[in-house]
């Protein structure tokens, strides 16, 4: 009862030091307002009636035009304020586990995984042998599903920083006073703040905003966490000296996603890695400047190694050695940061391997004279930082659609008189670009003129092969291929690789590859075809070559938003698991090591959800120790924008690696999995003929959608810089699967997130005899349906028939609305029946009742929002139609955009 408590006086202080504020800035009459329709949607919730909603219908219609932003203003704050109250509620929850002695490890904590172990008998031989094969890489991406600005952001960390404050019990009445103040004061600056951007964002923005995180948060969260490893691993396996390698790292897509979106260029990609190489040379100069601070020894007191002195030089007789080595660091820093602006250098650091090398004469000289202890506190976090980030920061992937290689290498082909391309079949293709691979000479004469696209194509391999020689080859080590659909997919993106001189072939046969080769699989019809793509590809001859130099280590990614819109929630979860599968027999046939990386997005249409639950649902054999997985959004501002949330998703997400990477099944568990994947093969394949019939099939869906839901608006919304249309095109399949998931996020249909499954499962239920007791025990014993069931609960406890019936009155055709909405309502109703069949529960998250007070407590001021935005979207829309100023209606609805985004904790 205490944290619950904790947590209502949070909200209670936030809420009433926002109406105050509310009171100040607007007047009591907007104050009114606001509490007139909290009142009657909470009325709504409790009574669901018609009288009741026609009763919430007139509260909203009665808000004066002059207020109506107001008070739209006042609950999207709410929600922003409610979530940093439960983002503190965490931590406390976090620092009282680690006070209390009675209760135990917190639940997913490196403390409990390595308990665990041992108490079940994992020797620390085989925990050491996993540990060092252990690789967790986690990828910021631009992908636009923050809604929120950056100075929004900095104010939401800053009164969370405040309310950490207030579980101080030993404040003073004066202090909790100017406590008071200075949160009011923020809270004043963020009434007052924009929420949305006036401005779209621009790929360089959408850099600098993904840096802050490293800067600000990851750059200590990162050391922490391996030192936190380190000092568990020897709390339960005593008398070892556990060195913890650095294997936890963060990549970026931001500046190097080039698909579908032009404004990606070579240079912005150049400009990136500029910008993530003055980020990490800034960092490690404060951090050395701090050390000066620490490092005052004098030889007069203490000795030091003959190393360190040698190093010195002219300086070996300094009375502080340790301080004249840092100011002979600074100077090279300084001096390579010259270096990469074009200048004159003499000592700059050629790489962090000569930077590194100094610090650890440091180290090794404080270890050597009665000095442990400041070097372990003091150095070697900066040295951890140095094995993570390097002069990089963060690896940068760069992704581009399949179709763009292949227009490139056409006009390669025209311009080296080999012939058109295009016209060739696949295995002739194939046949071609082994042939070249092999060849040494260039396709063509550089000096023949391309087109702007070939040529801005090409400049891209130049800029990576630059960016390795200056920055290493960490900056950039992996190229993936959207829509990859066969084997000249890749061996398209190595020839015009070796056209740049990123792959190499000796007159000895010997081949040098300095770049991953990385396919995405998108498409349910892709990834039923991409083991018999990859066994095509392994079997190459000029491919199994660029294996062999890449150390027989192949990087996959597996897309969940694409074959989540193109089949469905349920079809989309099961191909990918049974992909990953059947890859990874190919793979161990020929012998090659795997990392799978995993393009999830926040929301749970896109292979959302908790990130630990994510990673113990993948098959064990695929994960090994090592993934690799997407941060998106909203989801990297909530899991990254606190150091102790940042460090507690981290520890989360290890400790499942971990925990399944031992997870060795018995033969018992493989036959019953066995016998479950043939259940979920006939499941996956109901529902994916529901799915696609009603989404592609059904007369008028494509305008039910255009005209329920913000599609059109959320486009205007400026979160990011790419097109929300891989072509122009009314189609769904040209529209990207973010602004899809999220406008079926705001109407409150979430629609991708279920749709489909019920009909599935009720299908197996009534033709099976035992199929009630068999998905139970599927539920109860196979991490993967567990999983896919637990989300879809989720997504179904968010789904709002009551608010999504509302959306309807947006249609054009009121029969035909009514139609389709009455067969979603339909569906959605047997999905609810068959999870709770399946859970054995009376509710729906029974098993979540943290995360289901949540959601019950957020509706009745999400509700507001969403009538609003109804309101909103038909006014807006008859403005347009009669061709009169509609910019005002506009930016309310971006505003409650804005705010349901805040209340559901979901964009895309």
């Amino acid at each position: 009862m205490k944290q619950e408590s904790a947590l209502r006086r949070d909200i209670r202080i936030l809420v009433y030091l926002l109406g105050d504020v509310i009171k100040g800035q607007c007047g009591i009459e907007v104050f009114q307002s606001v509490e007139r329709v909290r009142i009657a949607a909470k009325e709504l919730r409790a009574e669901e009636s018609q009288s009741r909603r026609e009763e919430f219908w007139q509260a909203i219609l009665s808000v004066p035009e002059e207020h109506r932003s107001h008070v739209i203003h006042a609950f999207t704050i709410y929600f922003q304020l409610v979530n940093i109250a439960e983002q503190n509620h965490r931590l406390r929850r976090r620092r009282e586990y680690e006070l209390s002695t009675g209760t135990g490890p917190q639940r997913a904590s490196l403390q409990k995984a390595f308990a665990d172990m041992k108490v079940t008998g994992v020797s620390a031989d085989r925990l050491e042998g996993l540990i060092h094969q252990l690789g967790v890489e986690l990828v910021l991406t631009a992908h636009p599903t923050e809604a929120m600005r950056r100075s929004v952001l900095d104010k939401h960390y800053e009164i969370a920083k405040l309310l950490e404050k207030l579980d101080n019990p030993l404040l003073t009445s004066r202090e909790l006073t100017e406590w008071e103040r200075r949160l009011r004061a923020v809270i004043v600056s963020l009434w007052q703040t924009r929420l949305v951007r006036k401005d779209k964002i621009t790929p360089l923005d959408e850099v600098r905003n993904g840096l802050y995180f490293l800067d600000e948060i990851l750059f200590d969260a990162l050391p922490s966490v391996h030192l936190e490893m380190e000092q568990r691993l020897q709390e339960n396996y005593p008398g070892r000296d556990w060195h913890v390698p650095s294997f936890l790292r963060f990549g970026s897509w931001m500046g190097g996603d080039r698909d579908g979106n032009p404004n990606v260029t070579a240079d912005i990609t150049w400009e990136t890695l500029k910008l993530h190489c003055d980020l990490a040379l800034r960092k490690y100069e404060e951090r050395v400047s701090e050390l000066a601070n620490h490092l005052s020894q004098s030889v007069a007191m203490v000795d030091v190694s003959p190393l360190l002195l040698d190093s010195l030089g002219e300086f070996r007789e300094a009375d502080e050695p340790y301080r004249a080595k840092i100011d002979q660091i600074l100077l090279r820093l300084a001096e390579t940061r010259l270096r990469f602006e074009g200048g004159e250098t003499s000592v700059h650091y050629e790489g962090p391997t000569e930077f590194l090398r100094d610090i650890r004469i440091i180290e090794s000289s404080l270890r050597q004279n009665q000095a442990a202890d400041i070097a372990d506190v003091i150095v070697l976090p900066l040295i951890l930082q140095i094995e993570l980030f390097g002069f990089h920061m963060a690896t940068l992937d760069i992704r581009q659609h399949s179709e763009v290689h292949e227009r490139a290498l056409q006009e390669l082909y025209r311009a080296g008189n080999l012939g058109e391309y295009g016209c060739l079949s696949e295995e002739e293709k194939i046949d071609s670009l082994t042939e070249r691979l092999n060849d040494p000479r260039p396709l063509a004469s550089p000096f023949i003129p391309l087109s702007e696209e070939a040529t801005e194509t090409i400049k891209v391999f130049e800029t990576i092969r630059r960016g390795q020689d200056w920055f290493g080859e960490l900056c950039i080590q992996n190229y993936l291929i959207s829509m990859t659909a066969g084997t000249s997919d890749m061996l398209e993106v190595l020839l015009l690789a070796k056209e740049r001189g990123l792959y190499h072939v000796d007159t000895d046969g010997c081949v040098t590859s300095r770049l991953n080769v990385v396919p995405l699989f998108e498409t349910i019809e892709d990834l039923r075809d991409a083991p018999r793509m990859v066994r095509a590809l392994f079997s190459n001859s000029a491919y199994r070559r660029h294996l062999e130099a890449r150390g027989n280590r192949q990087e996959i990614m597996l897309g969940y938003s694409d074959s989540n819109k193109d089949g469905g929630y349920l079809t989309a979860n099961w191909e990918l698991y049974r992909c990953q599968k059947a890859i990874y027999e190919v793979a161990k046939e020929y012998g090659v090591e795997l990392k799978f990386f995993h393009g999830r997005g926040g929301a749970l249409g896109r292979g959302g959800g908790p990130l630990e639950r994510s990673i113990l649902a993948q098959p064990p054999e695929a994960l090994q120790g090592k993934v690799k997985i997407t941060e998106q959004g909203e989801v990297i501002s909530q899991r990254y924008s606190h150091p102790g949330i940042a460090e507690r998703s981290l520890e989360s997400a290890v400790s499942a690696v971990l925990a399944a990477s031992l997870g060795v099944q018995t033969e018992k568990m493989q036959r019953a999995e066995k016998r479950w994947c043939e259940i979920m093969e006939g499941i996956s394949q109901a529902s994916l003929e529901k799915y696609q019939k009603f989404v592609y099939g059904t007369k008028g869906f494509l305008e039910y959608f255009q005209q329920v839901t913000p599609i059109a608006e959320i486009g205007l919304l400026n979160i990011g810089s790419r097109p929300s249309k891989r072509k122009d095109s009314p189609k769904i399949q040209e529209l990207r699967a973010i602004p899809w998931v999220f406008s079926w996020t705001q109407n409150r249909h979430l629609l991708p997130a279920w749709y489909g499954a019920g009909t599935a499962f009720e299908a197996f239920l009534e033709s099976h005899q035992d199929a009630r007791t068999e998905l139970q025990r599927m539920y109860r014993h196979w991490p993967f349906f567990q999983a896919l069931i637990d989300n879809l609960q989720m997504a179904l406890a968010k789904t709002d028939m009551l608010i999504a019936s509302e959306y309807t009155r947006l249609a054009e055709d009121q029969e035909s609305a009514n139609r389709i909405f009455a067969e979603i309502s339909a569906e959605y109703g047997r999905i609810k029946r068959m999870v709770l069949i399946i859970t054995h529960e009376g509710e729906i998250l029974s098993n979540s009742p943290v995360i289901r007070e949540s959601i019950r407590l957020r509706n009745p001021y999400v509700d507001p929002l969403s009538f609003f935005q109804v309101l909103l979207l038909g006014e807006l829309r008859k403005k347009k139609q009669a061709d009169e100023p509609y910019d005002d209606y506009l930016t309310e609805v971006l505003h409650t955009i804005n705010g349901i985004a805040a209340g559901l904790r979901n964009t895309g």
